[in-house]
C-alpha cells in the first residue's frame, strides 16, 4: 500500500461544503457551525490519494476514519475465488467507521477510482477532540454512528462497512 499524498492546502470548509450537499444515502449528517468545522479542523489531518491508490485494506488493524471531501472510491471484499465491489463512496460520506467503533480488522478494501481528497482522524486525535471539545466529538460521534446505521440497514451496503 502506498502512502497517501499530504497537503496542508487543503480548507476545511470545502469539507463542510462537500456534506452540505451530498445527497447519498451514506452522507455524514455532521450540523457543525463555522467556528466548530475550525475546532475539528486543528485535529484532522488532510491526505489525497491518486487514481488507484488504496485508503485501507481488507485484514488490516487500524481504527482510522476517513471524511471524503472530494473523489469517488470503491470499497471491494476479496475473497479466495475474486473480488466483489460492494460500494461506491463520493464526496460528503465517511470510511472506516467500523474500524474505528470495532476495533476489529478492516472488512474491505478501498481504493481512489480517481483523485481523491480526504481528511482523516485518528482514534488518539478522537480522544483529545472529546477531551477538549465534547461538543463537537458528540456531533461527530453520532452523525457517524448515522451512517453507521444507515449502511447496515441497506442490505446491499450492510458488508460496505469498513
Amino acid at each position: 500500500m502506498s502512502a497517501p499524498t499530504v497537503s496542508v492546502r487543503f480548507n476545511i470548509q470545502d469539507l463542510a461544503q462537500a456534506m452540505a450537499h451530498s445527497h447519498a444515502l451514506d452522507a455524514l449528517p455532521l450540523n457543525l457551525n463555522a467556528e466548530q468545522w475550525k475546532v475539528l479542523a486543528d485535529f484532522l489531518q488532510p491526505l489525497q490519494l491518486q487514481e488507484g491508490q488504496k485508503l485501507m485494506e481488507q485484514g488490516i488493524k487500524d481504527r482510522t476514519v476517513y471524511f471524503v471531501e472530494s473523489g469517488t472510491l470503491t470499497v471491494h471484499y476479496e475473497d479466495a475465488k475474486e473480488r466483489i465491489r460492494l460500494a461506491m463512496v463520493g464526496p460528503g460520506s465517511v470510511l472506516g467507521e467500523g474500524a474505528f467503533y470495532s476495533h476489529l480488522p478492516r472488512s474491505a478494501t478501498v481504493t481512489a477510482t480517481n483523485v481523491c481528497r480526504l481528511w482523516c482522524l485518528t482514534p488518539l486525535r478522537y480522544r483529545e477532540l472529546a477531551s477538549r471539545h465534547p461538543d463537537v466529538a458528540l456531533e461527530l460521534t453520532m452523525a457517524m454512528s448515522a451512517v453507521l446505521a444507515r449502511r447496515l440497514y441497506n442490505r446491499p451496503k450492510r458488508v460496505a462497512v469498513t
